[in-house]
């Protein structure tokens, strides 16, 4: 079969599409063997770190890059609720950018008939650490979310999802084409991350800033963000795309009783094993009644999957990067 082979962890460019052995046995984070024959992958942050060793879930290469997968099962393991023949969106961690795939059981959700197969490899690995982040913090209807890279996909999915649930979503974004795509997922007020952003925060809350802000880029706006709460606000740290990992002087969360928070959905999970088929019940729910729709803003082919991945390194993409495989 054929899929993007990563020999070298040099980035994007220590990969190329070849032909690649079928996966054999289960997928090592699942009790139980779980093939699909995929249809399209999604491309994220994630796998791009992979492909130079900087992500703490990672495989040696040579290796098939690719973190999540849309398409149909063909085995599925005995005792879960998944047959042969499924729709399904589901998580691989690497392995999605083939024709076949490993996927994890109790990562996987069944897609309604609206959701194409692009469409379901923008569902499952963005929409699910959106859902997280907001269960880490305990969002409450009413409060405002103010999201950090609110272009890309965590962004537009938890822009999306703070709407569905009745909060009242705030985009950061720094252009303008960024900007109408943040308004289209949903976004009631965009800002750009310039002087001054956070007292614009404040005069759009009353003076009283958010409640929360979702943060998966880091870097030197994650201090602002902190001046940006009101008193007992959360921040959701989410990941680093900005390439640097920022500090904390926790006077400032004594100060005004502040939380920072984490967000690792696959350590939670470990501990708190219902929160997964809580987030999986929301995630069918929210897309089966239209309530969250995944906005791809490139689609590629196999082909290409070496520039699905360098869309996402020079901060080009908007949207998510889905690669079809059929």
């Amino acid at each position: 079969m054929r899929g993007f082979l990563v020999t070298e962890l040099t980035g994007p460019s220590g990969g190329s599409v070849a032909e690649v052995p079928e996966p054999e046995g289960a997928h090592p984070w699942a009790d139980g063997r779980l093939l699909i024959e995929v249809h399209a992958a999604g491309v994220s942050f994630p796998d791009l770190l992979q492909t130079r060793g900087r992500y703490q879930h990672a495989a040696p290469p040579p290796y098939v890059a690719g973190g999540e997968v849309a398409g149909v099962v063909k085995e599925a393991p005995a005792g879960s609720d998944l047959r042969p023949g499924d729709r399904v969106a589901s998580l691989s961690v690497w392995g999605a950018l083939a024709e076949r795939a490993l996927a994890i059981p109790h990562y996987t959700v069944k897609l309604p008939d609206e959701f194409d197969f692009t469409a379901g490899a923008a569902l499952y690995l963005n929409y699910a650490t959106a859902w997280f982040s907001l269960h880490r913090v305990g969002f409450q209807r009413g409060e405002h979310v103010l999201v950090h890279g609110a272009s890309g996909g965590v962004g537009t999915a938890t822009l999306q999802l703070v709407r569905a649930l009745g909060g009242h979503p705030i985009a950061v974004v720094s252009t303008v084409d960024k900007e109408a795509v943040a308004r289209e997922a949903g976004a009631e007020e965009v800002l750009r991350p310039c002087d001054g952003w956070p007292e614009k925060v404040r005069q759009l809350t009353g003076g009283r800033g958010v409640q929360i802000v979702v943060d998966p880029v880091g870097g030197d706006r994650f201090t602002d963000s902190l001046r940006c709460l009101d008193v007992g606000g959360r921040l959701a740290v989410v990941g680093f795309a900005a390439g640097t990992i920022p500090t904390v002087k926790v006077n400032r969360l004594l100060l005004r009783d502040l939380s920072v928070v984490g967000v690792a959905l696959d350590p939670y999970v470990a501990r708190f094993p219902s929160v997964v088929r809580n987030l999986a019940r929301d995630l069918e729910k929210l897309a089966a009644s239209g309530s969250i729709r995944p906005l791809v803003g490139h689609v590629l082919e196999l082909a290409e999957a070496r520039r699905a991945l360098e869309l996402l390194d020079t901060r080009q993409a908007t949207g998510k990067v889905v690669v079809r495989i059929r």
